[in-house]
């Protein structure tokens, strides 16, 4: 065993083909490496959607024009065929609502979504972006703006 720790390093240096300055090069390169911000997307759920999701969708339809009268995360009774479920609930002008279901608290869960047109109760559950593998925020957004656009509720097509 040597008598110093930096003699020490040079052994092991030795030992795996690797010279002193190449072994500090290496240790500066792993330190300077930038560390990558978590995914929006990893977040927990609920600040996924109170702090991202609903404020995204909050600027989408006020780019429409529309300015919703309510835009909410809850945990409750899903419509149409009940079972207890997050989701996010929409009230549009003129009494237009929206359901967009999880079937967990993950947006990579199963999802599904119910409309309902003034007066009306909701009437029929569609599944909601079966075929995605991995969720985003923009994917999320722009399927919901396309789904309600699709009802003619974000003006005329």
């Amino acid at each position: 065993m040597s008598e110093t720790p930096q003699a020490d390093k040079a052994l092991e240096n030795q030992a795996d083909g690797t010279s002193p300055a190449q072994a500090d090069q290496s240790a500066a390169a792993k330190k300077d490496k930038p560390v990558k911000p978590p995914k929006l997307e990893d977040k927990p759920f609920t600040s996924f959607i109170q702090d991202d999701l609903i404020p995204g969708l909050l600027k989408g339809l006020q780019s429409h024009g529309i300015t919703p009268e309510s835009l909410e995360l809850v945990q409750g009774e899903r419509p149409v065929v009940g079972g207890d479920c997050w989701m996010v609930t929409g009230s549009l002008p003129p009494g237009r609502r929206f359901w967009l279901c999880f079937n967990d608290d993950s947006i990579n869960a199963g999802k599904t979504i119910a409309l309902a047109d003034p007066g009306t109760e909701p009437s029929l559950l569609e599944s909601f972006l079966i075929d995605e593998k991995r969720m985003s925020l923009p994917l999320l957004l722009s399927r919901l703006l396309q789904r309600l656009n699709g009802q003619k509720w974000l003006g005329g097509n």
